[in-house]
């Protein structure tokens, strides 16, 4: 979210300005860490769908975030001053959101702010995660291990979503482009057949007859399908992009019977890694928790992670707590993690989660490949070859007649 401000210096000085923040308490809790007294902050306003489609193709991409951090973390490892890394970066980035911040970044940083501060006011590019493990680092004095860490984690991350959207993007490309052309078939083809039969009176089948009223109605009213269509999107876009919309989409798809089980596996995979990082960062497991949920990238994963991290706080063993939710976490998280807590060595457990589903995740994804085609070569087959029946059925029985 962004946020218009206004507040003062410790000189007094007025300050007004615009910055990034998950929401309003984050926005204040920057400003203050900036020593600024506020005087006012507001949300500022978005365009709705239209402010989403620009930042779509404006945004910076994980591949982006992922070069930037490995080349930070190699140019800090080399002893390359702060700055002077950040002005190389600079230089180099071709993303120009990216470009724009390290610019920001850099100047914050010149002007005294710590490494964390400089990125916290860019949270719309780095996560809550990375602000937080820089954080910690900042402490120890290893930045440059935190950012090593990143790197391998943006990488991992890029590997896993890559693996789960190619499983995806194929069925969804070809039942889209059936849907397209029967829409076609049925809106132009079948209504210009429909004299004919009408003529020589023969007897349609009832598959015949269902079509061709079908593609009538195509052929009359695709002009208020379209729009219909068109409004319907706008209508679910914004609804999905609310909290409760969120929690509604994601209980659709995580009910699906192939791809909702691999996406369960992909969030628990991604609440390990993030986790056991973030633990091995010196982040309190609780924080760990909440800020791990933030990268799963489900509503519903993230509340019941808040509730894990809450029972975490009051003094429960996260296995317990994990063990409770056992809808969203199977009984093998819960043991692998009793393991780590009783032997001291939870991140490592941790890892090892997320070693586990990704194998997992690599095998399903596999099976996917080689059943989503003959499978759906069989389901549209079937569909086209209603389609031709429905046409040469009474085709046939016209010739018949004559």
């Amino acid at each position: 979210m962004k946020f218009t401000y206004s507040a003062r210096t410790k000189n007094g000085e007025l300050q007004v300005g615009n910055i990034e923040a998950m929401n309003k308490s984050a926005a204040i809790n920057i400003l203050n860490g900036h020593d600024l007294y506020i005087l006012s902050i507001e949300q500022k306003a978005t365009s709705g769908f239209f402010h989403s489609f620009s930042y779509f193709f404006n945004r910076v991409r994980n591949q982006d975030l992922m070069v930037f951090t490995r080349q930070f973390a190699t140019m800090l490892e080399a002893s390359i001053p702060l700055s002077d890394a950040l002005k190389s970066l600079y230089r180099e980035t071709r993303n120009e959101s990216l470009k724009e911040a390290i610019y920001e970044i850099l100047t914050d940083i010149d002007s005294g702010l710590s490494l964390s501060q400089a990125l916290e006011k860019h949270s719309e590019i780095f996560s809550e995660f990375y602000i937080n493990l820089i954080r910690s680092a900042e402490i120890t004095g290893e930045i440059e291990t935190a950012l090593t860490f990143l790197a391998g984690y943006l990488e991992k991350e890029s590997i896993l979503l890559s693996k789960v959207r190619n499983a995806l993007i194929y069925p969804v490309f070809v039942l889209v482009l059936f849907v397209i052309v029967s829409g076609v078939l049925l809106g132009v083809v079948f209504p210009q057949l429909e004299p004919i039969f009408a003529e020589s009176k023969v007897p349609l089948p009832w598959i015949s007859q269902i079509f061709l009223n079908l593609g009538t109605f195509i052929a009359n009213w695709y002009i208020a399908i379209i729009i219909s269509a068109i409004i319907l999107f706008f209508i679910l876009f914004d609804y999905f992009r609310s909290k409760e919309g969120r929690v509604v989409l994601d209980e659709i798809i995580l009910s699906t019977p192939v791809f909702g089980r691999l996406l369960r596996q992909a969030y628990v995979a991604r609440f390990a890694e993030a986790t056991s990082v973030l633990i091995k960062g010196g982040v309190p497991i609780a924080q760990a928790i909440e800020i791990g949920a933030h990268t799963i990238g489900s509503a519903i994963y993230r509340d019941a992670l808040y509730s894990v991290s809450d029972a975490v706080r009051s003094g429960e063993p996260l296995s317990d707590a994990l063990y409770r939710e056992e809808s969203l976490f199977p009984p093998l998280v819960s043991q692998m993690v009793a393991v780590g807590e009783s032997t001291g060595r939870l991140d490592e457990m941790l890892s090892k989660v997320y070693d586990f589903f990704s194998r997992e995740i690599n095998s399903l994804v596999d099976s996917l490949v080689e059943l989503i085609q003959p499978a759906l070569i069989l389901f549209i087959g079937a569909l086209v070859g209603l389609l031709f029946a429905s046409i040469l059925l009474p085709i046939y029985n016209l010739v018949q007649v004559f």
